[in-house]
């Protein structure tokens, strides 16, 4: 493994008796990026995962996590990663700064509990017991156990589920502020827009084995998925001889030939050559839209199923 990968992944298989979970996975995950390993329940990617952090043995391949072999070097490497679960329960009577410096007594480490629980918005929940926490300061709390050793390393497992548009919308920023201070962090998530916001390479994993990986723009446009061009015109274009613009692959009109849809395989080129020809005859725009495949397309389209399925 590079000094740039935290985590390096090859040929990795995981077998219960007879049934194999994890068939041969190979992946990367650069120092300082947001990873995201999407896939149906029963993909194998909660088994990767535990791999990963040193919970669960593999039965073959090489797996290294900053440097370290998960299964050889357990203790190593849990004081250097932090793992935030998508459930964490504590007891109904312990109070928030106590489970947090509890925690860090854990490691060799820790950060300044003070300026993490005001980092995660929880400072003026300190002495609050667990059990009078809503949802999303559990889920926060979780997050700051997890980053209390300052890990290297930042797991993440489903961090959103459960949670109300406004509380995710919170999560999503604190994660989008540990990206942007370079926290390499692996991310699982039932949420196909949640990937596309946050994660810089995603690894779609279907029956054991990863089918798609790289940025979700990336897995867009291998996507057999045809992008869309919309435009709408003032006036009609039925009299017109619709030319063959590069990269076309297809064209629409309305029955009022006021509204065009051209499906295109390079479709910023072909919408340029649209504009300059809808131009030229003299007629005007009233609205243009481009549409891409999405990346829940192009899950559905690698495994048959959707993600929250």
């Amino acid at each position: 493994m590079t000094e740039t990968m935290a985590i390096s992944v090859q040929g990795l298989h995981k077998s219960y008796g007879s049934f194999e979970a994890v068939r041969g996975i190979d992946f990367e995950v650069r120092t300082g990026e947001v990873f995201g390993l999407l896939g149906p329940n029963g993909a194998g990617k909660t088994t990767t995962v535990e791999i990963l952090e040193g919970i669960r043995q593999r039965t073959s391949g090489d797996v290294r996590v900053l440097g370290l072999d998960p299964d050889k070097q357990k203790t190593e490497l849990k004081d250097r990663i932090g793992v935030c679960l998508q459930a964490t329960n504590l007891p109904d009577k312990i109070r928030v700064g106590e489970a947090l410096e509890l925690f860090g007594a854990l490691y060799s480490r820790m950060q300044d509990p003070e300026k993490l629980l005001k980092r995660l918005q929880l400072w003026d929940k300190r002495e609050a017991f667990y059990s009078t926490l809503s949802g999303g300061q559990k889920q926060r709390l979780a997050i700051a156990m997890g980053m209390i050793n300052n890990p290297s390393l930042l797991f993440l497992d489903e961090p959103t589920t459960g949670l109300d548009p406004q509380v995710r919308h919170e999560i999503h920023a604190l994660i989008e502020e540990l990206r942007s201070d370079k926290c390499t962090i692996l991310l699982t998530t039932h949420y196909i827009e949640e990937a596309e916001r946050l994660c810089d390479r995603v690894a779609i994993i279907d029956s054991g084995k990863v089918v798609a990986i790289g940025t979700p723009r990336e897995l867009q446009e291998k996507s057999a998925g045809k992008s869309a061009i919309e435009i709408a015109c003032d006036s009609s274009l039925s009299g017109f001889t619709l030319p063959n613009w590069p990269e076309a692959l297809d064209c629409i009109l309305s029955d009022d030939g006021r509204r065009l849809i051209v499906h295109s395989s390079r479709p910023a080129r072909t919408l340029v050559e649209i504009v300059k020809w809808v131009d030229a005859q003299g007629i005007g725009l009233e609205d243009v839209h481009l549409s891409r495949p999405t990346l829940e397309d192009v899950f559905i389209e690698l495994t048959g199923k959707r993600l929250r399925d």
